[in-house]
């Protein structure tokens, strides 16, 4: 029987099912074609699912800002100056009531398509992830599908006060909104906001700049940035309320999970206000927080109730260091220490949105050489781990698709399509004829990995022994570019030797007595492993009087499985 750990993977439905191969930089949805809801049928979720996949994030389900006009749907349009990109940053939310018009096949039954899709999800054995964006919404926010008896934000906001714990927004009083950016672009007349509100990423001026967040405007959840930070909680500020009926909404059509984006830039008494009251009616609802401040991390689970957090700025910059050469592989031990015992609620990744691709030139350029980092992060703990659409296959992300530029990512901004997805897809087929052999090995080598972290009790719920203080200065060991660990489960145990190294490693590793202690598990001189990479069985000896010699091939790993007696 399998556990829960989650495997989570990544996917832009804008992206995923755009078959289009002659994409123009900033083109339109008419010129560079969109992907739909609908491209993720029950071929292409059981694909997914052979990745060893139990959740799919889709993100960008609901309605953002978009230079695209969906007027005759009866949708306001959006000044091209206040957007990102001709398809608009998923993160600046027009209408938290409703889904992108983009991703319907026929946009006035966009919402029937979307829960269409949650049912064909789970009709697969999958769960749904969407987003849930909490800090700001886009500049000219204005919902079409507001519930008949709740108000709009805004609507009885006082404008002429900078702050008021009974405003939505924050406001610059008798200051139009001036953006230090082409404020006309293509349209007939330049953008219009009076008063000005503030920004996004905590900007309390009439003036962002193109590096700020200038597309959205901060939501007010009662703090008083204005005046030092205070807090004005009592009695419970408009926007909780507000932004609960919005949970509550996205709950009630069977999701599974909010992946909460910036979360630590939203009080943390607002989530735990609000995330009882939405487990209390959906007890089985995962909450995800993106907090990129490691001395919050505690704060957001312990009291904001989150059930992971992103784990950033710790694993992700560590094994991003280590597979570049900047860094030593004896760093993984410092990560998993500085969380304090929260490390089973950190989700761990590679690749997302806001990363650059392993494959571009600004990572690795070569995806293979992420591997032994991909062994740590899905294996190390019991933890989540996030693919992110593309990474899978060596996406290069290395295309200037329009507003994001060459940057290595994959744009969230841009009508686009990808090139390894639309090959692996092969119009629906997915029967890799399209792919190259190197995109069909690492495939194969991401399916064998991440299929382990399902399949063994020792990765998905045994304990974690890291053996690396014993093997510092080892004798044919170098700490540098070796990692080593033990997991184990009742009877069985599986020592894991990653190499970030691009030649073979023959090492020699130390099992220090603690690790016996710790593990319960008795000295052997001779038993027999086998590697759950390669299936090839070989004699090894646990003892720690002996060094235990394991070969290692470049970039990869040895995971060894022992049934103990």
């Amino acid at each position: 029987m399998l556990n829960n750990k989650l495997i989570i993977y990544q996917v832009l439905p804008r992206l995923f099912g755009n078959n289009n191969s002659y994409c123009i930089p900033n083109g339109t949805i008419e010129q560079n074609k969109c992907g739909k809801f609908a491209d993720f049928t029950p071929k292409a979720l059981k694909e997914i699912k052979k990745l060893g996949t139990t959740h799919i994030w889709y993100t960008g389900v609901i309605e953002h800002a978009t230079q695209t006009n969906y007027e005759k749907y009866n949708i306001k349009p959006d000044h091209p100056a206040v957007v990102k990109g001709k398809a608009g940053s998923p993160y600046a939310i027009k209408d938290y009531f409703d889904v992108d018009p983009d991703l319907a096949i026929h946009p006035d039954n966009r919402m029937e398509e979307f829960e269409e899709l949650i049912e064909r999800t789970h009709n697969e054995g999958l769960k749904v992830i969407i987003d849930f964006v909490p800090n700001h919404v886009a500049r000219q926010y204005h919902s079409d599908k507001q519930p008949n008896n709740t108000v709009p934000l805004g609507a009885n906001d006082d404008s002429s006060r900078a702050f008021s714990p009974y405003n939505n927004f924050y406001y610059i009083p008798d200051t139009a909104f001036h953006g230090q950016f082409d404020m006309k672009l293509d349209a007939k007349e330049p953008y219009h906001e009076f008063p000005a509100k503030a920004t996004g990423n905590n900007r309390f001026d009439a003036h962002p700049n193109s590096n700020d967040w200038y597309e959205t405007v901060k939501l007010n959840y009662g703090v008083d940035f204005i005046n030092g930070g205070n807090h004005h909680f009592d009695p419970i500020p408009d926007t909780w309320t507000k932004m609960l009926e919005i949970l509550l909404f996205w709950a009630s059509k069977q999701i599974d999970g909010l992946r909460c984006d910036m979360v630590e830039m939203v009080p943390v008494e607002f989530w735990e206000w609000a995330v009882p009251k939405v487990k209390a009616q959906y007890p089985n609802l995962l909450f995800i927080g993106e907090v990129y401040q490691p001395h919050l991390y505690k704060l957001y689970i312990e009291k904001g109730g989150f059930d992971y957090l992103y784990d950033k700025v710790g694993l992700y910059d560590t094994l991003r260091n280590i597979i570049c050469g900047n860094q030593s592989a004896t760093a993984i031990t410092h990560c998993w220490q500085s969380l304090n015992g929260i490390h089973n609620k950190m989700l761990n990744f590679l690749e997302n949105h806001d990363e650059q691709r392993i494959a571009s030139q600004f990572f690795a350029s070569n995806p293979f050489k992420a591997i032994p980092g991909l062994i740590v992060a899905a294996c190390m703990n019991t933890n989540p781990i996030l693919i992110y659409f593309g990474q899978e296959l060596g996406e290069l992300g290395m295309e200037a698709e329009g507003f994001s530029g060459r940057d290595g990512r994959t744009t969230i901004f841009d009508y686009w399509s990808i090139s390894t997805i639309r090959r692996w897809r092969n119009n629906g087929d997915f029967n890799n004829k399209n792919l190259g052999a190197e995109s069909v090995k690492l495939l194969n080598t991401y399916r064998k990995i991440l299929n382990l972290c399902r399949t063994e009790k020792a990765i998905n719920q045994g304990l974690f022994f890291d053996l690396m203080y014993a093997n510092i200065e080892g004798w044919r060991f170098n700490q540098d570019k070796q990692y080593t660990f033990f997991r184990k489960h009742k009877k069985e145990l599986i020592l894991f030797v990653v190499n970030f190294d691009g030649v073979k490693a023959d090492v020699a590793i130390n099992i220090p007595q603690h690790a016996f202690e710790y593990l319960n598990i008795k000295e052997t001189p001779t038993i027999i492993g086998l590697d759950l990479l390669s299936n090839e069985s070989e004699e090894y000896s646990l003892l720690s009087t002996k060094a235990t010699n394991v070969s290692v091939p470049k970039y990869s790993a040895r995971i060894v499985k022992f049934t103990l007696e």
